[in-house]
């Protein structure tokens, strides 16, 4: 380890959404909380990191934003330079903040390179010194031929085997498997640690005050696309349902997310000004007291939106976006068979009387935990026991605790 103060440092591409983010926001909090002096640093692209709280000693580096266009090629969100020159900015600061961190775990998120190969350099460097090197994947990464020939193309697969010294994969083994279909090079397999989905609960600030409801004391309905930008089609179906409806529905509260395109936030404010039941927020970093009161929820399918209907229990109708990754197509149809929620394919849109009838049977539906599943939000404490078994050191009872639930659990 490169000092007595444990270190760790987390990279998220971040080119577009929130769900990078929240899902190493999560992991530092909750590290953070476990030991007592450690520290965690973010490196992040996303442009509105700024607005979410951190705990104390977990902290963010805010490398240049990109984002990815239609055809595939990503352009720099605010600088008015070549994405070239971009990247190379942003490769020269993760490096250089890696090299004076000195970390003693340093955790790549979903992108094995990093966006078109940033981390490499990072990557070698630190294997050169003591830093434990941790790629972590969701549940589902994409389909396995889209990804398999993807990773060929950024040759993904020398890093795997080469560089890194561990894989952990965000979920049950039991539900998905992101590697399934792929050949992985002779290793590589036994790198891979499944953690189980992270556990998300309401923030201390929550905890202090009521959380607030357009609705008062009635029940309502939670609708949330993550980050919006993809959610424009999902958001019109419920509001199409709630205007032609021919059926009671309960009142729905409907958070479009910061990357929602403005024309379409605005459209969907002025149709929510004449729906008496129907209430639009624009977006907030602290969705979790929505959640928490929500007596049901409506989402697309991301992984921190699967993580949330997991973690706060409530019936859940998903309606999984399939362009430009089948990911949440995929994630949804597994939950679906192990009977967590109940599915609403994109391809039935605009069929506003299917969603009528979707949202009218959504309240009674039973929440996640009926479906009696195992193991599913072990995460953060697999991923605690982990640390801390490379630490060496248990710096919290919690901490302490967790080690030997992780040892239990690979045992």
């Amino acid at each position: 380890m490169s000092s007595k103060t444990p270190k760790i440092l987390i990279y998220s591409h971040d080119s577009f959404g929130l769900g990078h983010l929240r899902r190493c926001r999560a992991i530092a909090h909750s590290l953070v909380g476990d030991f007592d002096t450690l520290s965690v640093l973010i490196l992040s692209g996303s442009p509105i990191i700024g607005s979410f709280e951190f705990r104390s000693r977990v902290d963010f580096v805010r490398i240049p934003g990109v984002i990815k266009l239609r055809n595939g090629e990503y352009t720099p969100l605010s600088l008015h330079i070549n994405i070239d020159h971009t990247l190379a900015i942003r490769s020269s600061i993760i490096e250089h903040t890696a090299k004076v961190f000195e970390p003693d775990i340093f955790i790549v998120d979903k992108e094995p390179l990093g966006l078109r190969g940033e981390v490499l350099g990072t990557l070698e460097a630190l294997k050169q010194t003591d830093t434990r090197l941790v790629l972590g994947l969701r549940d589902v990464m994409d389909d396995p031929q889209v990804l398999k020939e993807e990773w060929e193309r950024k040759n993904v697969y020398p890093a795997l085997k080469d560089l890194y010294d561990e894989i952990w994969v965000y979920g049950p083994q039991d539900i998905c498997d992101p590697l399934e279909g792929i050949s992985v090079p002779d290793g590589v397999l036994e790198k891979l640690r499944y953690t189980g989905y992270l556990r998300r609960d309401l923030p201390t600030s929550a905890l202090e005050q009521h959380a607030p409801s357009p609705f008062g004391e009635e029940p309502y309905i939670l609708v949330t696309p993550g980050g919006g930008g993809d959610g424009v089609e999902m958001v019109d179906w419920v509001m199409r349902a709630y205007e032609t409806r021919q059926r009671p529905l309960f009142p729905a509260l409907i958070v479009l997310g910061p990357f929602m395109p403005a024309a379409a936030a605005a459209q969907f404010s002025e149709r929510a000004e004449h729906l008496r039941d129907v209430e639009i927020i624009r977006f907030t970093p602290q969705i979790e007291p929505y959640l928490a009161n929500a007596t049901a929820i409506v989402g697309m399918g991301g992984y921190n939106t699967f993580c949330e209907i997991l973690s706060f229990d409530k019936p859940t109708l998903m309606v999984p976006r399939v362009i430009p990754r089948r990911e949440q197509a995929i994630r949804a149809e597994r939950a679906e068979q192990s009977g967590l929620l109940k599915v609403l394919p994109i391809d039935r849109y605009p069929d506003s009387d299917l969603m009528a009838a979707a949202l009218s049977d959504l309240p009674t539906l039973k929440p996640p935990s009926s479906a009696g599943v195992d193991n599913l939000l072990d995460g953060l404490d697999v991923i605690s026991g982990r640390v801390g078994e490379i630490f060496g050191t248990y710096q919290s009872e919690d901490a302490a605790r967790k080690l030997v639930n992780f040892k239990s659990a690979q045992a």
